[in-house]
């Protein structure tokens, strides 16, 4: 198991127009996390231009499978979106702990 960065760049006027999409949006969110793989997600803050979910699993295939069920993606609120793996070594969840000598 391993874990995946989904980076989201949104449309500009993201804010306004993700109201009709949100709750569809959130019940997949929470549906990825009930089955463990969704660890956190959220969008940037001031300004809202994007977002970040953090995926576990054995590829970045867990991420793209969100990313093609999403209703954002599919209503042209994500401009661009890329999945990069995370060397995780530090924390409780690390995938690959590394502790000093």
């Amino acid at each position: 198991m391993g874990h995946f960065l989904l980076f989201y760049e949104v449309v500009p006027d993201y804010v306004t127009r993700r109201a009709e999409f949100r709750d569809a949006h959130l019940r997949l969110a929470w549906e990825a996390q009930a089955r463990g793989e969704l660890v956190l997600g959220g969008a940037y803050a001031d300004p809202v231009d994007g977002a970040v979910l953090l995926f576990r699993g054995e590829s970045a295939a867990v991420a793209e499978r969100f990313v093609a069920q999403d209703p954002y993606v599919r209503a042209g609120l994500v401009l661009r979106w890329t999945v990069r793996r995370w060397t995780t070594v530090v924390g409780d969840a690390a995938a690959s702990p590394v502790r000093p000598a």
